[in-house]
């Protein structure tokens, strides 16, 4: 059956403990009132908030031949995402993050750098992209090593190739000193670029998200949606501005939150929301998330 998102990024564990104090690494032993395994990567949130919204998604991914990716795999399907097209890779480990929560519910992760987590490329995507659904999100911007600059302009354009497809693009922070200039030659392809303020000010050096949202649109970016936490997000659409609040919640754990305003935003997208409304559905979900321990827990 055509699935009607398909989103390509990282699969992984994650183990969650917290609230840490600041000096943990000070201390033989903290306690932590909350400590659970749980699963992660910011492809996977998004795939499972989408199929929990009732759309019948796909993940493109990677993972090793290990008991983690097994429990990968099963976590998927238990949430009724298609893992048809996720690579299992003979020696290869699995990703698997420890994130640390502070008071504030503000996360801090540990992670392997040799784990599937950095191992994405190419040849684990281009093949599954022909029949691809008419929704892509790109989650991994800057997540893998593997899919430079370069190699993330040719992955655009084969997604691209269907012009009806639409392309939204998440990200993580950049790794090697991109700035918006370096990335400005994907904006061609990209429908909706999703970062954070704090991803969108590294990229643009801009002092303030509306500073950044200024500098996306001037080098050429056609819908830009920044997420500012606490207070919602803004963003440039056709020429417009505007700001979506969020709900005030007691925050237990951001992990996730980002990936759950994008899944939101998604769904507002595929449901013929204006951009406010798929804001304010993407704050929506976002809350949801942020106020137990892991992004399904």
């Amino acid at each position: 059956m055509k699935k009607e998102v398909t989103v390509i990024g990282a699969a992984i564990m994650d183990i969650h403990a917290g609230p840490v104090p600041g000096d943990l690494f000070s201390k033989g032993s903290v306690p932590a009132d909350r400590m659970c395994i749980s699963f992660g990567g910011d492809a996977l949130n998004e795939a499972v908030v989408l199929s929990e919204l009732g759309v019948k998604t796909e993940i493109i991914s990677v993972i090793g031949k290990d008991e983690t990716g097994q429990s990968v795999l099963k976590n998927l399907r238990e949430n009724n995402v298609s893992t048809e097209k996720i690579t299992i890779e003979d020696g290869l480990t699995t990703g698997m993050n420890i994130v640390l929560n502070d008071d504030e519910g503000e996360r801090y992760f540990i992670t392997n750098p040799y784990s599937s987590l950095r191992k994405l490329s190419l040849e684990h995507i281009l093949p599954h992209i022909d029949d691809a659904a008419d929704i892509v999100c790109f989650a991994s911007m800057f997540v893998s090593p593997m899919l430079d600059i370069e190699k993330m302009g040719e992955l655009f354009r084969k997604i691209k190739e269907k012009p009806e497809r639409i392309l939204i693009v998440d990200m993580t922070t950049a790794k090697k000193g991109e700035t918006i200039k370096d990335i400005a030659p994907l904006f061609e392809f990209i429908d909706y670029i999703i970062p954070n303020e704090h991803e969108a000010a590294l990229l643009t050096g801009g002092k303030t998200p509306e500073e950044s949202l200024e500098i996306f649109a001037k080098n050429g970016a056609k819908n830009v949606i920044i997420k500012c936490g606490k207070r919602g997000c803004i963003y440039y659409s056709d020429g417009q501005k505007g700001e979506v609040s969020t709900r005030k919640v007691k925050v237990v754990d951001t992990t996730g939150a980002g990936d759950s305003f994008v899944a939101g935003f998604t769904y507002g997208l595929m449901n013929n929301m204006s951009i406010d409304d798929a804001c304010k559905k993407g704050n929506e979900v976002a809350a949801k998330i942020i106020g137990k321990t892991g992004t399904q827990a």
